[in-house]
């Protein structure tokens, strides 16, 4: 291939620039680098006027070796020479500015000439200037012409190149097409070769079961053998007769091309046999490791081995461990879990001891004598643990999502799952090592479940306690009628055991769930003050109705007063003994609904008694005033001496109740007295009888002063008597 010229460095100045492109452009030249030819340079300067600086041009010789270009005829010149534009000397314009560029290289042209031969002494070197541009003229055609035929040779060589590429495309072409063809005829040989390929794999088959035969004729006899070995529980010895008999199988399923023989039908079946006993094994793993360890330890021992066997026959994976894994669980679930819980009294505190003290043991039997016979990474005892957790769990919901317990079986169920459950008699035991700790996880019951246990025991425990005061004040309120007095203790004071009981059994109710939580404490809490202000509202009914009734005529009391301050008594009990339901985690205030209530039925008792003072002295007030008031003191002595009878009973009181009644009794009968006074209408007649009647005013203040100082006395004496014997 020809070699391509580097164009000459352009000159600087525009008058240089613009000649060398008119030159070009005019004889076919392009402006522009080509490549360097190899070979030494040679530079030709132009020399001319002072405007036109030196211009160097940089080109390669014709290389000798190189062949001379073919002389070309007029004809060929013609079609190699580009078309003239109409009035242009020049081949037609390479580039659309090739017009510009010739008028402005003629412009440059004559400022040239007209510079150099300004003068007129310059016009006799015009010869020399002519001679130069001739000398200068020939040089870059014969550059131009070396440029043409170096382009023209490098043409020439890559047509005779992409001849050559077009014979080699063609060779190709025919090559494929000669190949294609053989393909095609391959292709239907292959197809006639199909039967004897079919007939190969059937020798090799045959080839394959004529080797194996005298072990497939015993496959049934060992089948039959493995079979006895399972009975037998022999499982290591019926694994590895089983292994032998697969490993038959996969030898001859391969040569077969995963044809399944009828021999080996009943394989399936036997390793599925062999499977349950294993599963039947580690279902019992607690039995057997007391009474036949060896045959747990088998057992574990085909599980693990069959866990890391890989076979080449497409079956699923029996997966052996798992399903030992499951039947440890599950075994320990069915001896512990497994029986319903019967329902009954006392049936769950009976089945909750019975695992406080299994579950312990079953867990120490497991670290001791299971855990030795199962490989390391089962985690024996962690997962006793785990399994018995999750089953007593799940009993536990099975439980509560049954019928509703009662009020001692929800109390047993919190305190035994709060507490026991893992405190140091069970889970929590300082015998057991940390692969038994259950503490992180799931509660046995979860909150709702607690919730649910707390409300159904404070109801069932609000139903029976209701019933059980409602008891105690039937009895009570039964007593009212009786022909005997209220019962008296050594000091005197009327005494009934009701307010004690009251009181011991709300008492009892709260102080016993602090065994539990304390938010049940602080419901039962609540359930107890409830109940003990409707048991004194209840009271107070019960008071209203038999004083209605004895005052009626309908169920006359032969002891109506006595049982009243016998009640008065009953209501100084409850107030000063009510602070014991008060325990110090109870916010202040708390008790003030009783203490509300108490005084409430202290106000009813204190009414009741005074109605029936009056209904003794309203006779005698009736007659004031009057003449025989007015001139004798027997009807307010007679008054005084009721009253003082009346007061007979007060001694029978406890304070401060009988203080407060004492008080009450005075205002009463001197408002009556006053009111008797003041309805009633005496006429005094003179100032002896006004006299009079202001004598017997002050007789009576004193006469009823008196009175009940002398009550005050009396009752106070008696106090003190009683506090000294005390």
């Amino acid at each position: 291939m020809s070699q391509w010229w580097e164009y000459p460095a352009l000159p600087r100045g525009p008058g240089e620039r613009a000649i060398l492109k008119a030159k070009a452009i005019c004889g076919g030249g392009r402006t522009g680098r080509l490549a360097k030819p190899a070979g030494p340079r040679r530079s030709l300067q132009l020399r001319g006027a002072p405007t036109l600086r030196a211009l160097t041009w940089t080109f390669a010789p014709t290389p000798t070796s190189a062949p001379a270009p073919p002389a070309m005829d007029s004809a060929a010149r013609d079609k190699m020479q580009p078309a003239l534009p109409s009035g242009s000397s020049c081949p037609g314009p390479e580039w659309p500015e090739q017009e510009r560029a010739e008028q402005l290289a003629r412009g440059a042209a004559l400022k040239w000439a007209s510079g150099i031969f300004y003068r007129p002494e310059q016009l006799a070197r015009l010869g020399q200037y002519r001679s130069r541009e001739v000398q200068r003229t020939c040089s870059l055609e014969a550059r131009i012409k070396s440029v043409v035929q170096s382009y023209l040779e490098g043409v020439k060589t890559g047509v005779r190149q992409l001849a050559w590429a077009l014979e080699a495309v063609q060779g190709a072409r025919e090559a494929l097409g000669q190949a294609h063809v053989l393909l095609q005829g391959m292709a239907e040989a292959a197809q006639t070769l199909e039967p004897l390929r079919e007939q190969v794999v059937q020798h090799k088959q045959l080839q394959a079961m004529s080797h194996l035969l005298p072990r497939l004729r015993a496959v049934p006899a060992a089948l039959a053998h493995t079979q006895t070995l399972i009975d037998a529980q022999r499982l290591l010895e019926a694994y590895v007769s089983l292994w032998e008999l697969e490993q038959l199988q996969e030898e001859t399923w391969a040569p077969l091309g995963g044809l399944e023989l009828p021999v080996f039908e009943g394989l399936g079946p036997l390793a599925e046999a062999l499977g349950q006993a294993v599963e039947a094994a580690a279902g019992a793993a607690g039995r057997l490791a007391r009474e036949d360890p060896a045959l747990l330890v088998a057992a574990m021992r085909v599980a693990e081995v069959d866990a890391g066997r890989t076979t080449s026959l497409e079956q699923a994976a029996r997966d052996w461990r798992q399903r030992c894994l499951r039947a440890l669980q599950e075994g320990l679930e069915r001896i512990h879990f497994g029986t319903p819980l019967q329902p009954g009294p006392g049936a769950l505190a009976e089945w909750l001891e019975a695992l406080r003290v299994a579950l312990p043991a079953e867990l120490a039997a497991a670290e001791a004598l299971v855990a030795p016979c199962c490989p390391p990474h089962y985690n024996v005892v962690r997962l006793w643990a785990h399994t018995l957790h999750s089953g007593l769990r799940r009993c536990l919901q099975q439980l509560l999502e049954g019928p509703q317990l009662e009020a001692a079986d929800a109390f047993t169920l919190l305190h035994w799952a709060l507490h026991v459950y893992l405190g140091p008699e069970m889970m929590g035991s300082l015998e057991l090592g940390p692969e038994a700790d259950v503490s992180d996880l799931e509660p046995l019951l979860t909150l709702e479940n607690i919730e649910q246990l707390e409300t159904i025991f404070v109801a069932k425990v609000q139903a029976s306690v209701a019933q059980w005061l409602q008891k105690a004040l039937d009895g009570d309120v039964a007593e009212w009628g009786r022909e005997q007095e209220p019962d008296t203790d050594p000091s005197g004071f009327y005494h009934s055991p009701m307010p004690a009981i009251v009181l011991q059994i709300l008492e009892e109710n709260i102080r016993v769930t602090r065994m539990v939580s304390e938010s049940l404490q602080r419901r039962v809490h609540g359930m107890a003050l409830s109940e003990l202000s409707a048991f004194l509202r209840s009271f107070s009914d019960a008071l209203i109705r038999f004083s209605r009734d004895h005052l009626r005529g309908e169920a006359t009391a032969p002891h109506y007063v006595p049982y009243l301050l016998a009640t008065l008594n009953h209501q100084s009990a409850l107030s000063s003994s009510v602070s014991v339901l008060q325990p110090d985690w109870v916010a202040p205030g708390a008790l003030a609904p009783v203490e509300a209530a108490l005084d409430e039925l202290q106000r009813r008792i204190c009414l009741l008694v005074l109605e029936a003072l009056l209904a003794e002295l309203q006779p005698l007030f009736a007659a004031l005033p009057s003449r025989r008031w007015l001139s004798s003191p027997e009807l307010l002595d007679d008054v005084c001496e009721r009253t003082a009878s009346f007061c007979q009973d007060f001694r029978h009181v406890r304070d401060p109740a009988v203080q407060l009644l004492l008080a009450e009794a005075e205002r009463t009968v001197v408002l009556q007295y006053l009111r008797a006074l003041m309805q009633g209408r005496l006429v005094c007649r003179g100032a002896d009888e006004r006299t009079q009647a202001a004598e017997r005013l002050r007789h009576d203040a004193a006469q009823l002063r008196e009175l009940f100082l002398g009550l005050v006395r009396i009752w106070v004496s008696r106090w003190a008597g009683v506090s000294v014997v005390g």
